[in-house]
């Protein structure tokens, strides 16, 4: 399989979806915008332009046409997928961090970052594409009680939309119900900061990872820990193929950071794991930075 480089941003990129049949990349960036790309063949269609900040999220719904946008500019925009016209934009208190439509295209979360003096939250809001205007106050706040050593840094729906399963900056995990707020499950699995959190594709158990170099599988029903995968690096993205039997990590250690850690040379290669027996079974090479983010297509 030859890879196809994708190239059309001038700054890292922070987050990569495929669409439903994906047949369509989506990619997020801090150059403040946002492409779409043909999957098969690396072409770029276009870019969404609007947001004055880093594009830290990005999702498309399950019919394609509507685009969602978290930035660091304090807003997160709604877009027609096809024309890139910006529909409506939602105004936060702070640097919006992560956004996911619900399983059934009827709410979405977004991530708003701990920051001066603004705590940290996680915020639903109903969405209807049939209105030209959305909803501006959320119908559910999760609030950060902590200090911003508590505050989530990245969140997933689980099946049916149920629960919101949250990952923090001091390595704890949290399920909250969608619909009261409430708190059902709490562990701190991990010893750093959780950086990604990715659910199966039937949405009954998740993967998550850690900077403390490890990513570990867990049961959204029984909350119980499944399996543990372990990386010579921080890993800042781990995602689960839909088909065959694997998880795959990718991170790095950020240029800046080795000369601090002494941890040598940055080790850029995502890693296959058997998601059973937990061992490497493969590696993609080809980067030259830290793995920011990954997506696997959905067939």
């Amino acid at each position: 399989m030859r890879p196809i480089l994708l190239k059309g941003h001038e700054r890292p990129l922070t987050q990569v979806k495929f669409n439903r049949e994906g047949d369509l990349i989506f990619s997020s960036a801090k150059d403040y915008q946002v492409c779409l790309w043909y999957s098969a063949n690396g072409e770029r269609l276009g870019t969404y332009d609007g947001h004055k900040g880093s594009v830290w999220s990005v999702d498309i719904d399950s019919t394609s046409n509507y685009l969602i946008t978290a930035s660091a500019d304090f807003s997160g925009k709604l877009w027609k997928a096809e024309t890139g016209e910006c529909i409506y934009t939602w105004n936060f208190e702070s640097p919006v961090k992560r956004v996911e439509y619900s399983p059934d295209c009827k709410k979405v979360f977004f991530i708003t970052d701990h920051v001066m003096g603004k705590q940290g939250k996680i915020q639903i809001f109903d969405i209807d594409f049939t209105k030209p205007e959305q909803e501006s106050k959320p119908i559910l706040e999760i609030i950060n009680e902590g200090d911003a050593t508590t505050k989530p840094t990245t969140a997933t729906w689980s099946y049916a939309g149920k629960h919101i399963i949250a990952g923090h900056a001091d390595g704890s995990i949290s399920k909250y119900d969608s619909t009261t707020g409430e708190q059902l499950e709490y562990s701190t699995p991990f010893k750093k900061t959780i950086t990604d959190i990715q659910t199966s594709s039937d949405r009954t158990y998740f993967v998550a990872s850690s900077k403390d170099q490890t990513a570990k599988l867990f049961d959204i029903d029984s909350w119980k820990l499944l399996k543990e995968y372990e990386s010579e690096s921080p890993v800042n993205a781990a995602c689960i193929t839909p088909v065959k039997d694997y998880i795959i990590l990718g991170g790095g250690q950020d240029a800046r950071d080795v000369t601090t850690t002494g941890a040598g040379e940055g080790k850029f290669d995502a890693k296959i794991f058997h998601k059973i027996f937990m061992d490497v079974i493969g590696r993609v090479k080809g980067h030259f930075g830290p793995l920011n983010c990954i997506a696997i297509h959905p067939e």
